[in-house]
């Protein structure tokens, strides 16, 4: 792991939601992963089974991650030891997000959204009236 420290004098958050988290400290494994559906409707029609998850393809399939090929090499040398930050002011943390102030080894964050717009056919605006 790494031996900076972080020191943060202030830290101010108006709004976390959905999955979301702060974590002060140091930490091995952040893994944020959120999934929603985005539905957009001209008229307000529910038929009852929306929000399936594992009807759409997108949540099913395997998230793409290209090989890392490159060989890479990296020298630091720390004259001080510490990161110092006067003040962070954060107006929102929101759909699985992390807001981490310390040290870590391993990060991954996966959100999936699926968009759906349903719009009515032209002419049929008073079929819902």
């Amino acid at each position: 792991m790494l031996t900076r420290t972080s020191s943060v004098d202030s830290l101010q958050v108006k709004q976390v939601a959905f999955c979301s988290v702060i974590q002060l400290g140091d930490s091995c494994i952040l893994n944020g992963f959120s999934r929603a559906l985005a539905v957009q409707r001209e008229a307000e029609i529910f038929f009852g089974d929306e929000g399936n998850f594992p009807s759409y393809p997108v949540f099913k399939r395997p998230l793409p991650l290209p090989p890392i090929t490159e060989k890479i090499s990296i020298v630091r040398h720390n004259l001080n030891p510490i990161i110092k930050v006067n003040k962070i002011n954060v107006i929102a943390v929101s759909s699985s997000s992390i807001l981490h102030v310390g040290n870590s080894q391993t990060v991954s964050m996966e959100v999936r959204v699926k968009h759906i717009r349903q719009l009515l056919l032209e002419g049929h605006e008073q079929d819902i009236r």
